[in-house]
């Protein structure tokens, strides 16, 4: 006998369909999985073995064999589980499902027949749904997240003893040969309110109005969230490097339905969605990991690659505070996905790619003593040259070349402190501003803002006027900038024209995003 039923696993941070075959024949009493599995699937003989007689059904005392098609392809985890029981139910005539719906099973089983939850069921809902399928049986655990998936029926599934009805379940008990019908009413899923998850980076009380002064970086820091630049603050300790930039998403619009559907996926597949009852996340992701974290985990990687701190800051900020006192190894890992928006991660078994479309923040002392103010209010930095150049050299060139901005952020002037100044609020409609003219700009391209602009859509888009060239490439060779450089200050001024609403970029935009490269030289010193 033959039957079929399908599943889903993770491939990366994204689903792919499994084809679960199950052959049942006679013979010597053998159960074998094959197809790629790991050893968490083929342990699941056992586990859907136990689960099948603890709920009253029968395993078949025959020869049974399973294959996971595409066979060419490596599956990983659990999610396999509950497929697998369905597929020997149905070859075996214990169980019918319903003709006119295509079902994929994901769920890891327990000895007892009940469903454990297992990461990524929102990559695989969103596959099953782009491949044509209209219905996904799962656990109740992950039915919320699955059901943030628009055009799939949700069934959720406590207990393998759940597929039949009371009634039929003391006819299956009683040994007679009958197929028994799926619960379809019993098990669905009900979507219930579906709203937004509040964004766990930031609390709300934290506003830029708590920080006294610096309002040259405020507008530094407005400019970055306007067009999704990259940013540098260097200052001597307790200026205010670390409070500007954790005050940063609350001033970045919210993620678009694509982009949270992406933000939200990496947290499924990565196992971190606390909670999918209240929808998709909606407000840009802040990561800051500790400046001991090694490559692999700010890249992603192990065995079976996990996604790293830059695919979670997908869509939002990564925030690395003393950036020169990250290792090297860690720092050079940033390079690829600063260009690419993405980053592989390449192993014997497979190549995977995931998304890192991030907002690089960082943070860093002048020297390695601070440099602070001395009794006399002038620099008390006591470090050599020697140790200052060891010190900025932690920060190879190539990194440092792809921030966009890099602004000093110094002890503010006494009478800046009697002043809080610009609000958060403030800056988040002028962001916002920014970002609506940036997405009609753009909306028949498959970019969003002016920092993803490269070649001839940035020769089209952000070509200043003559005097603004003049005034770019006379910097350009005074300064010593790469064109790399060039690239990025033209879609700094571009950014500072929308902020201002103007339709061209005029000399003193160029002049504007001239002065957040000044620190270019001086780190080559």
């Amino acid at each position: 006998m033959y039957g079929k039923s399908y599943s889903a696993c993770l491939y990366g941070v994204d689903g792919v369909i499994v084809e679960v075959e199950v052959d049942i024949t006679n013979g010597l009493p053998q159960t074998a999985i094959i197809g790629l599995p790991d050893s968490a699937i083929r342990e699941a003989t056992d586990r859907v073995k136990a689960a099948l007689k603890n709920c009253g059904f029968r395993f078949p005392n025959r020869r049974v064999t399973i294959n996971l098609a595409p066979a060419d392809l490596r599956k990983e985890g659990s999610s396999l589980d509950l497929a697998i029981a369905l597929g020997i139910l149905l070859t075996d005539g214990q169980l019918a499902l319903p003709e006119d719906r295509r079902f994929v099973a994901v769920g890891e089983l327990s000895l007892d027949g009940s469903l454990r939850p297992v990461p990524g069921v929102l990559a695989m809902a969103d596959c099953a749904r782009r491949q044509g399928f209209d219905a996904i049986l799962t656990s109740p655990a992950n039915a919320d997240e699955a059901g943030l998936v628009d055009g799939l029926d949700v069934y959720a599934l406590p207990n393998l003893r759940l597929l039949v009805p009371d009634r039929q379940r003391e006819e299956l008990a009683s040994g007679k040969e009958k197929r028994y019908a799926f619960d379809e009413a019993g098990l669905r899923h009900d979507r219930g309110r579906i709203g937004a998850v509040s964004a766990p980076a930031l609390p709300d009380f934290e506003d830029y109005a708590d920080v006294l002064g610096q309002e040259q970086a405020k507008r530094a820091l407005t400019i970055a969230a306007a067009g999704m630049h990259n940013i540098l603050l260097s200052g001597p300790p307790g200026t205010g490097k670390t409070m500007l930039i954790k005050r940063l998403p609350g001033i970045m619009t919210d993620l678009t339905e694509t982009e949270a559907l992406e933000a939200t996926k990496i947290l499924s597949a990565a196992g971190r969605l606390n909670s999918a009852r209240q929808g998709l996340v909606r407000r840009r992701p802040f990561r800051s990991p500790h400046h001991t974290i090694s490559p692999s985990g700010l890249a992603g990687g192990g065995s079976v690659p996990r996604p790293g701190e830059v695919s979670l800051a997908h869509r939002g900020v990564l925030f690395l505070d003393e950036l020169p006192e990250f290792s090297r190894g860690a720092l050079e890992v940033l390079r690829q996905p600063l260009e690419d928006r993405t980053v592989t991660i390449s192993r014997a078994r497979a190549a995977f790619t995931f998304p890192a479309h991030f907002m690089l923040a960082c943070s860093m002392n002048p020297c390695p003593c601070g440099g602070g103010r001395g009794e006399n209010g002038q620099s008390a930095c006591s470090c050599s040259p020697l140790a200052v150049a060891r010190y900025r050299g932690r920060i190879s060139g190539p990194l440092f070349d792809r921030i966009d901005m890099q602004v000093e952020v110094p002890q503010p002037a006494p009478k800046e402190l009697l002043r809080s100044g610009a609000a958060s609020a403030d800056l988040h409609r002028q962001v916002r501003a920014a970002s609506e003219l940036q997405q009609e700009r753009y909306r028949s391209l498959s970019i969003r803002c002016n920092s993803e602009l490269g070649g001839a859509l940035l020769r089209k888009y952000a070509a200043p006027g003559k005097e603004a060239r003049m005034l770019l490439d006379t910097a350009i060779g005074a300064l010593g900038l790469s064109m790399r450089s060039r690239d990025r200050i033209l879609k700094l001024a571009l950014t500072i024209a929308d902020l201002e609403g103007s339709p061209e970029i005029r000399t003193e935009h160029v002049a504007e995003a001239l002065q957040y490269r000044q620190m270019d030289r001086r780190m080559n010193e």
